[in-house]
C-alpha cells in the first residue's frame, strides 16, 4: 500500500529520478518529426529516467517502415506495425502486403496501432472496420499481439473483437478513456489496458482515476503515447510528451490505487515483456 504521510523515505523513493525501478514506455511515436533534432537525447533522458525500454508504434506503410529502422538503431527500442483508423482509406492489400513483409523482421513485436475511431472521422466507418477485420486477420496469421486504438465506437470495436479476433486474442487497449461497462467489455475479452498520462490530469483524468482501481494488476501497461498526451507536471512546462514522461503516470497510477510503486513497476515492466513476447 501507499506510504503513510510520514514515511518520508519511502516518499523521496518514489519521486527521485534516479531511484533504480525500471519501466516500459509500451507506446510512444519515436518516428514523429518533433523528435527528429534529438532522437538520440530523448532516449537517453529516458533511460536516466529508468525507462529502458520504448515501443515505437506505426500508424501506416511509411511511419511502420521509420519505427522498424528506430528499432534496428537503439537498444531498448522496439516497433509495432500497421494502419491507424484515421488512415484506413489509405489502406489497400499492397500496403498490407508489405506490412506482413515487415512482420518478418525481429524488431517488430506487435501490430498496431489499429481500431476504430468515430469520433473525427477521418476514415469513413465501413473503409475503418473493412481495414480493422483485415488486419486482425492478418496479425493472427504472423501470429503478433495487437495495439488497438478506440474512441467513441459505442461497443463496435468490442463486438469486431469478438468475432474475429480468434480464441486466444492478445493485445492492449492503448490509451484507455471509455466507460466502467468499456472496461468490462475490454477485461472479459482477455486483453491488457493502456494508461497514459490522462491519468495525471485534474479534471479530464478523473473518471480514468476511479475505473484503474478495477484493473487487475496484471492487464496494466503505462505509456506516453508521445509527443501527445504529455502528463502533469512535465506539462506545465513542455507539449511535447517523451518517454521518460511515463515515469509520472506509473508514479500517479501507484498513487490511485494504493500500490507500493516499486512493485507495481515491476509487474507492470513484466506485463509489458509477456505480452510482447520480449525476454526479461
Amino acid at each position: 500500500m501507499l506510504p503513510t504521510k510520514g514515511d518520508h523515505a519511502t516518499q523521496r523513493r518514489m519521486t527521485d529520478p534516479n531511484h533504480s525501478i525500471q519501466i516500459f514506455d509500451s507506446h510512444c511515436h519515436l518516428d514523429d518529426r518533433s523528435y527528429d533534432r534529438d532522437r538520440r537525447q530523448v532516449l537517453e533522458g529516458a533511460r536516466r529516467a529508468g525507462v529502458t525500454k520504448v515501443m515505437t508504434v506505426g500508424v501506416d506503410l511509411q511511419s511502420s517502415r521509420k519505427a522498424v529502422r528506430l528499432a534496428e538503431q537503439f537498444d531498448g527500442c522496439f516497433a509495432a506495425i500497421g494502419v491507424h483508423p484515421h488512415d484506413a482509406k489509405e489502406c489497400s492489400e499492397d500496403v498490407l502486403s508489405q506490412l506482413e513483409g515487415l512482420a518478418q523482421h525481429p524488431g517488430v513485436h506487435a501490430w498496431g496501432e489499429i481500431g476504430l475511431d468515430f469520433n473525427r472521422m477521418y476514415s469513413p466507418q465501413p473503409v475503418q472496420e473493412q481495414w480493422f477485420i483485415r488486419q486482425l486477420l492478418l496479425a493472427r496469421k504472423v501470429d503478433l499481439p495487437m495495439i488497438f486504438h478506440e474512441r467513441d465506437s459505442e461497443g463496435r470495436l468490442v463486438k469486431l473483437l469478438a468475432e474475429h479476433g480468434g480464441p486466444a486474442l492478445q493485445g492492449v487497449v492503448h490509451c484507455f478513456s471509455g466507460s466502467p461497462a468499456d472496461l468490462e467489455a475490454v477485461l472479459r475479452l482477455g486483453l491488457h489496458v493502456g494508461i497514459t498520462g490522462i491519468v495525471t490530469l485534474k479534471e479530464r483524468g478523473a473518471g480514468l482515476r476511479e475505473m484503474v482501481r478495477r484493473i487487475p494488476a496484471g492487464r496494466i501497461l503505462v505509456e506516453t503515447d508521445g509527443p501527445y498526451l504529455t502528463p502533469s507536471p512535465e506539462k506545465n512546462r513542455t507539449r511535447r510528451n517523451e518517454p521518460a514522461f511515463v515515469r509520472s503516470v506509473l508514479f500517479k497510477l501507484a498513487e490511485v490505487r494504493g500500490d507500493d510503486p516499486e512493485v507495481l513497476a515491476q509487474t507492470v515492466w513484466e506485463n509489458t515483456h509477456r505480452l510482447f513476447r520480449i525476454p526479461l
